[in-house]
């Protein structure tokens, strides 16, 4: 789970925050009411799990308890892999 923890955050430091230290970044920091993802940038990061991670991202998982923060996006990888893998 840190590894998933760890390559979400550079993702987001190096794609959304162009390279900032992400001092004021904290894993349960929204990306939607900080305004660092937008619209557009909710599907860069979804194309960026389900490559990295080989998982699908059903359009009805695009919801803020999945995808609007470290935690919850860290969470939400462990639980869909765990699903894949029990497959």
């Amino acid at each position: 789970m840190q590894m998933i923890h760890e390559e979400v955050r550079k993702f987001v430091l190096e794609n959304f925050l162009f390279g900032d230290d992400g001092h004021g970044l904290h894993d349960d920091s929204s990306f939607l009411e900080e305004g660092l993802i937008d619209s557009t940038g909710v599907l860069e990061l979804v194309a960026f799990l389900e490559q990295t991670y080989g998982i699908a991202i059903d359009d009805d998982e695009l919801v803020p308890e999945n995808l609007d923060s470290i935690r919850n996006v860290t969470s939400f990888v462990e639980r869909k892999r765990h699903t894949v893998a029990a497959s």
